[in-house]
């Protein structure tokens, strides 16, 4: 039986949505009528999101952690909110703050980095009806903004309608992710749901599978900016591919199919597992998909509110390992090659459809919540030459690790969308799911997950040749990023006799160390992490916090794996390639593991940042939004006795900070001359005295091999005397 999607969903505080939208186009048409679309687009998106948290039997299940490398879901439900505010801000497009502890709170997600603290202790997570209140909230704020701001069309990347965008589409990629997490509940802690609890209810015996011929050819891959539909960064760019004649499977791999590799003993046999996939075995103890139930000879599986009798024609739900592990017994039975495609192979297939998402009448396949709000049978939606699920049902596995087209650039308001998936740990999968909605249904979505990780996805498999190593980008290539591995790590080989600004600063701070309490330090806007590790020579703890993540993945990188490779520029076009060797640096091997990176905001700490003997910020406070905020809110987590140590050029720039936070540099109101040291003394006083004389210390900022920024820094050490 098919089931059709309800067109409108309706939350318990009355607010309405319709269930299938559209990703607007932006390259034209009326302003007032563009902006009405957007608006209703963004409350569609807002209301449809809440509605999914229905379906939550009570509080506790907000703070249960579905996941075990996943946050509860009382983050997601909140993250999507303060995302649109920090992303606002960050663009310069508006000025307020709603809750700045919960938009610190609940900004940043987790992908199992190694900086990820999930200790549940650290966290002082808010009630479900504090983050209601937040959200609507944030719901007034955006609206407002939407009627109120002034863009024109085409709605491009420095459009403000495009952070807006952002954050409706950021929100469409949650939608599909919570869900994730809601099915890993226990079944106790979810219920029923008008819109969510209806799911297909088609179960039959699974279709035998077979191969159809796809012919090969040139496949042209990335969009160019003047591209109508909204995308994320690692959308745009160019790459080509000459893609080989193949076969493909017809149907995604069914739940049928799936059980004559269990049957096989596939989750036994090593052999057909690669190493990631056999630690990863190991770890999880799996012995089947992670969605199936075994019932005493039987399966059921698992569905996002309940347990049905196991759909054996429906596709099954698997990880990239598993798929991988499933292709190699396929070869063996077929004696042949089967593998996952690649990015380009589906593609090729894919090309032969001539519609996308925001064009098509109605969905294809069984995606953009316009079918069964649940996977359905693999046989179901045929497209051209005889492909089922061409798109929609499942996402599917390619062999593909993420990276840039060639042109890629990164937003500047979410530098770190994509890069850290950069990694060779991050495979694509194309094509969406079920829910899938908004930019996760285009052909040009590209998402990429860890191989482990469990989403609405499955597998179809290829007859092709073997593929070669994938070759992993393994030089950091952002200018911006490279920069600072320079700035930190050259120890000074510029040639211009100016030593590494980062000794010369922790050099200066050991004097003042002698018979002080040398437990945790601080590492304010540590940037590439050299002060970190020259602060972990002397503390037992270093907590090393920096906004930007992207800049917190290199010191990362070389902590985990003691080397990080970068691009700077020579001249022009020409490029040098450098490595950083963690064992080249004296004593770095043995601290680097009482080093925690992670990321946050000096002007909005967390709490659990707190009791330090000594706090560093290096050439940070000119480059705060609010350095009197900072500097009010860390005189409270320093131990009394302890140091803080600031240094800075006192380069204020309104780029960074208005005007009227600007600590000094500039007349007072008697007209004379006000510095920044006077500004930073009446901050502080009474409670922290200034020690010893100010230090000037100099350095050197390289742009390319022959161009250097070169300034000045004022280092000045404070002790807290109350």
């Amino acid at each position: 039986m098919k089931v059709k999607s309800p067109l409108v969903v309706q939350t318990r505080d009355g607010q309405t949505a319709n269930v299938v939208t559209k990703t607007p186009l932006l390259e034209s048409g009326d302003i007032e009528a563009k902006r009405q679309e957007i608006l209703d687009y963004f409350h569609d998106s807002f209301t449809l999101y809440e509605s999914l948290f229905e379906c939550l039997a009570g509080d506790e299940a907000f703070f249960r952690r579905a996941n075990r490398l996943r946050q509860p879901l009382i983050f997601y439900y909140g993250h999507t909110a303060v995302f649109f505010i920090n992303k606002l801000r960050v663009a310069n497009l508006i000025d307020e703050r709603i809750d700045p502890r919960l938009e610190s709170l609940l900004a940043v997600g987790v992908d199992e980095m190694s900086w990820d603290d999930l200790n549940d202790n650290n966290y002082d997570w808010p009630t479900p009806e504090q983050v209601k209140a937040l959200r609507d909230k944030t719901r007034e704020v955006v609206d407002r903004f939407i009627r109120e701001c002034d863009f024109a069309m085409p709605i491009d990347w420095n459009n403000p309608m495009w952070i807006v965008m952002m954050g409706i589409e950021h929100e469409r990629i949650h939608l599909e992710t919570s869900s994730i997490l809601i099915r890993e509940l226990p079944l106790e802690m979810v219920v029923d749901h008008p819109l969510w609890g209806n799911i297909c209810r088609d179960h039959g015996t699974a279709p035998e599978n077979s191969f159809v011929n796809v012919a090969g050819g040139d496949v042209e891959m990335g969009k160019s900016k003047q591209n109508p539909i909204y995308g994320w960064d690692n959308e745009y760019g160019y790459s080509a591919e000459e893609v080989d004649s193949f076969t493909a499977s017809q149907f995604l791999v069914s739940n049928g199919e799936m059980l004559e590799f269990i049957n096989a003993g596939g989750y036994q046999n090593d052999t057909y597992w690669n190493e990631e996939g056999r630690g990863w075995l190991e770890f999880s103890k799996a012995q089947h998909p992670n969605y199936w139930i075994k019932d005493g000879e039987d399966f059921k599986l698992r569905t996002m509110l309940e347990v049905i009798d196991m759909p054996w024609n429906w596709p099954a739900e698997i990880n990239y390992l598993e798929a991988k592990a499933f292709c190699n017994w396929k070869s063996e039975q077929l004696g042949t090659h089967v593998r996952m495609p690649t990015e380009a192979e589906w593609y090729q297939m894919r090309n032969g459809l001539d519609t996308d998402q925001p064009y098509w009448d109605q969905a294809p396949g069984n995606i953009n919540l316009e079918h069964e709000l649940s996977p359905c049978p693999v046989d179901r939606h045929e497209f051209h030459n005889g492909i089922f699920d061409l798109v929609g049902n499942l996402w599917q596995w390619t062999e593909t690790p993420i990276d840039g087209y060639s042109g890629f650039q990164v937003h500047p308001t979410y530098d770190d969308f994509s890069t850290p998936t950069f990694d060779g740990k991050h495979n694509l999968f194309k094509g969406g799911c079920w829910i899938s909605t908004g930019n996760y249904a285009i052909k040009d979505a590209r998402y990429a997950f860890r191989r482990h990780f469990f989403q609405y996805s499955g597998l179809r498999y290829v007859q092709a040749q073997p593929l070669p190593e994938p070759e992993v980008s393994v030089y950091e290539t952002d200018q911006m990023i490279a920069k600072y591995i320079e700035f930190h790590y050259s120890d000074g080989d510029s040639g211009l006799g100016v030593p590494n600004f980062q000794i010369a600063c922790i050099d200066e701070v050991a004097r003042y160390l002698d018979g002080r309490q040398t437990g945790k330090a601080l590492d304010i806007g540590c940037a590439a992490g050299r002060s970190s590790f020259e602060l972990a020579k002397y503390f037992d703890r270093v907590d090393a916090l920096d906004f930007s993540v992207r800049l917190i993945e290199a010191p990362s990188k070389l902590q985990s794996t003691g080397r990080q490779r970068y691009v700077c520029t020579d001249e022009g076009e020409l490029n040098l390639f450098r490595e950083v060797i963690l064992r080249d640096f004296e004593g770095y091997d043995e601290v680097k593991d009482k080093i925690a990176f992670m990321q946050g905001d000096a002007c909005n700490l967390v709490d659990k940042y707190d009791s330090y003997d000594l706090v560093f910020a290096g050439n940070l406070i000119d480059r705060l939004y609010d350095p009197g905020k900072f500097l009010n809110l860390i005189k409270d987590r320093i131990n009394p006795g302890g140091l803080l140590v600031l240094a800075s050029p006192y380069t204020w720039c309104e780029q960074y900070t208005p005007r009227d936070k600007w600590l000094g540099g500039f007349k007072d109101p008697a007209g004379e001359n006000f510095t920044t040291l006077e500004g930073i003394e009446r901050i502080l006083a009474p409670d922290f005295s200034m020690i010893g004389q100010a230090v000037d210390i100099p350095f050197v900022f390289r742009e390319t091999s022959r161009k250097f920024q070169y300034d000045v820094s004022e280092l000045t050490v404070w002790e807290k005397t109350k």
